[in-house]
């Protein structure tokens, strides 16, 4: 990750990234990624250059591959 998050920060509508362990799984992680808007990481970072070296570095460690969620700003 290390490696990978200057690839994901230099992308235009990047915010923010955090990955957070589960408290009672040691095999279980958070990433979560904050962006501008949808557009910045579908046609933005995951058509990039970029993207293709994140892969690269980072997909090796998935089991199973992670889904992907879009939400809303936050209610509270």
């Amino acid at each position: 990750m290390r490696e990978a998050r200057p690839l994901i920060a230099a992308s235009p509508g990047f915010v923010e990234i955090e990955v957070r362990p589960a408290a009672e799984r040691a095999d279980l992680y958070l990433l979560r990624v904050v962006w501008t808007d949808i557009a910045a990481h579908r046609e933005g970072f995951r058509m990039s250059d970029r993207y293709q070296d994140w892969r690269r570095l980072l997909h090796g460690f998935y089991e199973p591959m992670p889904v992907v969620e879009y939400f809303g700003e936050s209610i509270v």
